[in-house]
């Protein structure tokens, strides 16, 4: 198949084109660099083949409090990619499905995490822009559809974790900044700092576990959202305490700063509607995930220096 993916440098873009090029596929890979999405005929110079599918992945963020500093920029540039993308779909591409990525972030905290309430509610307030701008990319979706018949998926995912990261000097997710810390502070024996009391609650997904599960169901299912997630949280503290125990640092020297930013206290996807479509489908093993992304991280991320 011909396939576009914007976002082909991200963390999923990456994981996403690697394996799509092992299956044979014809991919053209969209990033920062070769092409600008804000501008509104960048796309013109992608046209010169029809595509069976567009993996739209291209978003302005980062992880952290990054979006309470840049909530206008993050609003404006958003909207510019997502317009951009879906208008060069309809014209130039309608024959492809689009494959979006949602955000948990969209999601009203005090709601259940269920795909019927996606576009229900207010969402966290720290995280509103990015959220409702990932709301309205569904939209987008939903009258494209409802207008010309274009098909599409909308996946929602939990934290995605793995090998091959980003570690170009952006905020990192939690499990990431998590296991950098913690080798930090047994290679440089430094103070292990977590933001928050360490009782926030979240979920994660193995990287080529969401990848699988989404190339399923692109294959098989259109015009819906569907949460990918493993069904269960931990703790910050669980975490940590899993990741001290893999590389032998003491749990009890952590530091908790309440002051800092904790984002949302519990983010746990409903994964009802995937487990119908997909009721056989099998997650990497929280341990054994941990395990590949610590080695990677130990074997590949330049820790820095310690301090002097």
């Amino acid at each position: 198949m011909n396939i576009l993916v914007t976002g082909a440098s991200g963390f999923l873009g990456t994981a996403l084109c690697a394996q799509l090029d092992s299956a044979g596929h014809r991919t053209v890979k969209l990033n920062s660099r070769n092409c600008d999405l804000t501008k509104q005929d960048s796309l013109l110079h992608f046209g010169d083949q029809v595509y069976d599918l567009v993996f739209h992945l291209a978003a302005w963020t980062q992880a952290g409090d990054f979006a309470i500093h840049h909530s206008g920029e993050q609003w404006v540039i958003n909207q510019q990619i997502n317009t951009n993308v879906l208008t060069w779909w309809q014209q130039y591409q309608p024959q492809a499905k689009i494959i979006c990525m949602g955000t948990s972030c969209s999601y009203a905290p005090d709601m259940k995490l269920t795909e019927e309430n996606y576009l229900v509610g207010t969402p966290i307030e720290s995280l509103y822009t990015y959220a409702m701008t990932k709301r309205m990319l569904y939209v987008g979706l939903l009258s494209l559809n409802k207008q010309y018949g274009l098909k599409y998926m909308n996946f929602v995912p939990s934290t995605l974790y793995g090998p091959g990261y980003h570690t170009d000097g952006r905020q990192m997710h939690f499990i990431f900044d998590l296991i950098r810390k913690i080798l930090r502070g047994k290679k440089y024996h430094e103070p292990v700092i977590l933001w928050g009391d360490g009782y926030q609650r979240r979920e994660l997904v193995f990287v080529d576990d969401f990848i699988r599960i989404m190339t399923e169901l692109t294959n098989t299912q259109e015009n819906m959202t569907v949460n990918i997630g493993a069904g269960e949280e931990f703790t910050i503290r669980e975490f940590a305490e899993i990741i001290c125990r893999k590389v032998g640092y003491d749990f009890k020297s952590i530091e908790f700063d309440t002051s800092r930013y904790v984002g949302a206290k519990s983010k746990c996807l409903d994964i009802t509607r995937l487990k119908e479509l997909l009721p056989k489908t099998k997650l990497t093993a929280l341990d054994e995930g941990l395990d590949k992304t610590i080695s990677w991280f130990e074997k590949t991320v330049d820790l820095g220096r310690g301090k002097e």
